[in-house]
């Protein structure tokens, strides 16, 4: 016998009338199984957040469905000759959008994956575990996205170092060693100073596939030095030594992801969004020291030039709704 289960209360008008602009459902998490061209399976760990505008005369959305798009979208994705990450956020923001009749939607995927990296000195394989990042908003027959990486790295201060570098200079020079001397013995040693981990955030908004591989290398490279989790002896010096010897505050970083994007990716269009963001986590403060910077990459290109006045950052939510239809 069939259970009467009602009206769907979802679909009736709410008491007070007034859209919002988001609901749906947080802290889904899942393992997606992924197949490259290669045919080899990579897992990765995801966390999801999705969403759909509700309009002005709908109580709620369906819940249940959103469960019900991961996993549609899990499965269309794994029968796809080249499945991607990109590809999974898209169909997901799509999938909501036409079953929620929603004007919006989007899903937000945080997923953290090892990728094979060599250790600086020994040459050595290791694993590093990174997190990729997709955004994709929908209004059902048209998407926007952006992906990219978090990636933890090492940053040393360039303000101590040149402190410990005049005291050392001082030092020299008191023992007796010449001007020319003290310079050489400078300019050969790494000088100390305080160093500590740092969490770069590069996200790319393009039609333009992007490998994230690459991604993580230009936020790698931005840093003083990449860091592993295992190092040999040998490794170990060498990102002590490399760290020191190119320090970089929280705003070098940033503005180094930002000039290894213009200049090592070359296809992205003018109209790419781009959002560069580091946070250090401070060894000798109590609080972090953080940067951001966000725009369309023709913009920041140039201000780079010194062409022009530099333009108010753009929001990645803005820059997400942009192509999209409006809120009705």
């Amino acid at each position: 016998m069939e259970n009467d289960l009602g009206n769907d209360i979802q679909k009736s008008a709410p008491a007070t009338k007034i859209s919002l602009s988001r609901v749906g459902v947080t802290g889904l998490k899942r393992i997606l199984r992924l197949k490259g061209e290669s045919g080899r399976e990579t897992l990765f760990f995801a966390e999801m957040n999705l969403y759909a505008h509700l309009d002005a005369t709908q109580s709620g959305v369906h819940m249940s469905r959103f469960i019900e798009n991961i996993e549609n979208a899990a499965s269309e994705i794994a029968m796809s000759s080249s499945p991607d990450f990109e590809t999974l956020t898209d169909r997901m923001a799509i999938s909501i959008a036409k079953t929620q009749g929603a004007t919006r939607a989007g899903a937000d995927v945080r997923a953290q994956c090892p990728m094979t990296r060599r250790t600086p000195a020994s040459n050595m394989k290791v694993e590093n575990l990174y997190t990729f990042i997709g955004y994709s908003a929908s209004d059902g027959a048209s998407t926007r996205r952006a992906t990219g990486v978090e990636v933890n790295g090492l940053t040393v201060c360039p303000c101590a170092r040149e402190m410990v570098s005049e005291h050392a200079r001082s030092a020299l020079k008191d023992a007796g060693y010449s001007d020319e001397q003290v310079t050489e013995i400078l300019s050969i040693l790494p000088i100390a100073s305080h160093n500590q981990r740092g969490l770069g955030t590069l996200l790319v908004g393009s039609e333009t596939p992007i490998r994230m591989e690459r991604l993580v290398s230009i936020v790698e490279d931005s840093m003083s030095s990449g860091i592993y989790e295992l190092l040999k002896r040998p490794d170990e010096l060498r990102v002590v030594w490399d760290g020191h010897m190119k320090p970089r505050f929280v705003e070098d970083v940033v503005r180094e992801m930002l000039r290894g994007v213009i200049e090592r990716l070359p296809e992205l269009e003018d109209d790419a969004f781009v959002i560069a963001r580091q946070e250090n986590f401070e060894s000798i403060h109590v609080h972090n020291a953080y940067a951001e910077r966000s725009g369309l990459l023709g913009d920041i290109k140039n201000e780079l030039r010194g062409i022009g006045r530099p333009c108010a950052p753009a929001t990645l939510e803005s820059w997400l709704d942009a192509s999209l239809q409006r809120y009705v």
